[in-house]
Order: structure tokens, then sequence, then C-alpha cells
């Protein structure tokens, strides 16, 4: 059972992939890292030493820190930044609990590289439909929370990311795209390492209404429909954005939380 200012393994795992995560600090040692160079979904890293420049940046947030073992380094840490009023906790067993445990965790050889401001930069085609709503909610969801993400206009996708230092996403002839009857969700979710049953479920609904496939899963219909009337609502492919994450915040937790949950009426209360 965790302790005081503590947080155990499955309590943070239920918050991954959730908009009321907490930011994830990894504080491990460059030796640790090495030995294990992986995140907890939505974790970035900071050396220990430097945690005070973080409190600005953290002054509204909550925040669990790990370090390999839970021990000294996070505690430490998550010391400081509660004298310096920040609520921070520190997750039980640290990242080798979390291994242990065989939750996912990102592989970091497959994360762009970070701009001045520390987060990862994607570019794609602008007026989103599906992929291109679903994969910026993967991405801020489990891989960068602070993923800045562009729509500009299709011809210029590929000059935008050698210009800007972007990573393109979803269009042809790139890395992170469709790959045989896949889509780019999957690709995300196989080569960052994060897949589990939620979102394998999630997964299928995504590459059915994305390429046409509505015999994957009944709810494929659901989603196209949806995604097809937010695209009619929003001219701001950001603000589309922003609603398409609530969207995909329901389905993932649906997919997580309430598949085997049915409705009907009258209501069963009320029968009999």
């Amino acid at each position: 059972m965790a302790s005081y200012n503590e947080i155990s393994v499955p309590t943070l795992a239920r918050l991954i992939g959730t908009p009321d995560c907490p930011v994830l600090l990894d504080v491990r040692i460059d030796e640790d890292f090495d030995d294990d160079p992986r995140f907890i979904p939505g974790a970035f890293r900071h050396p220990f030493k430097d945690v005070l420049d973080l409190v600005d940046e953290l002054q509204t947030r909550s925040v669990i820190v790990y370090c390999q073992k839970g021990l000294k380094i996070s505690q430490g840490v998550a010391a400081q930044l509660r004298a310096s009023g920040v609520q921070a906790e520190v997750l039980e067993g640290g990242q080798f609990a979390w291994r242990d445990a065989k939750l996912p965790m990102v592989m970091t050889e497959k994360l762009p590289p970070l701009d001045t401001s520390g987060r990862t930069v994607w570019v794609t085609r602008h007026r989103p439909k599906i992929d291109r709503i679903a994969c910026p909610w993967l991405i801020r969801r489990f891989i960068d929370p602070k993923a800045q993400i562009l729509f500009v206009a299709a011809s210029q996708v590929t000059n935008v990311a050698e210009r800007f230092g972007a990573t393109p996403f979803d269009i042809e002839d790139v890395y992170w795209s469709h790959r045989g009857e896949t889509c780019t969700f999957d690709t995300m979710v196989e080569e960052f390492g994060i897949g589990h049953d939620a979102l394998t479920k999630l997964a299928a609904i995504v590459r059915g209404a994305d390429t046409n496939r509505h015999d994957l899963a009944p709810e494929t219909a659901g989603l196209l429909a949806a995604s097809l009337g937010l695209s009619r609502m929003f001219r701001n492919d950001l603000e589309q954005l922003e609603a398409g994450m609530l969207l995909y915040d329901a389905f993932y937790r649906w997919a997580r939380d309430a598949t085997n949950e049915r409705h009907d009426w009258p209501a069963a209360s009320a029968k009999g």
C-alpha cells in the first residue's frame, strides 16, 4: 500500500491516457536511464538537481515524480517541489515497479527531437477528419502532453516539416503513416510500444473509420459520423482538435471500462 505522498502503480495506471493525468516527471540519473531508456507514457525527463527550474511551470499542476526505485532521488525531488508550493507525489517503487507490472512504456528512440520549449512538434494536412485527430490525441495523452500540432496545406507538409523541424504524419511516404491495411494511429501505437487492450480496441475503430472498413468494429460508423460532424462544426483546425480530444477521451474510456455495459428501455431497475 502506498504511503503518505506516494501513489501506487495501479492507481497511476488508471490515470494514464486521461485528461486528469498528473504531470509525470522522470528524474532518473543518466546511468539508470541508459539501463532502460523508456518512459512511462506521457512522462518527460529533467535533471533532479535542476528541478526547481520547473516550479513556475508546475505551480498549478499535480505532479508524480519517479526515479529508478522511488527512493532517495524521487523522494527528495517531490519534497523540494512541495516546499515550493507544488502538489507532488512519488511513484511507489519507481520505474522498476512500473516495468515489473508489465505496463506499457514509450520507446524513447522513436521520439522526435524536442524544440527549444521541450516539446515535440508534428505537422500534417489541414482539415482533419479521423487519423489526424486520433493521432494528436494519442500523442498528447500517451507520448508528449505538450506536443504542438501544426495543420497546413497538403502540398506544404513536407516543406513545413523541413523548415520548422516538425515531424510529418498521416501523409504518403513518411514514417508515421499508413502501412498496408493499417492506419497512422496503428503505426504510432506499435512503434511507440504503448499497445494495451483499450488502445487495441480503439485502434480497430479508428482504422475502420479511416479506411472505410466498417466491418472491423460496430462502433466505427459512430466515430465516422461524429468526426464528420465535428469537421463541419469547426473551420479552425485547432478548435476542432480540442473538441476531438474530448471525443477520443470518451471512446478510450468506453474501450477501457464500459465495453460490457448495455443500455435498454425500460431501464433494468424498472423492469418486473
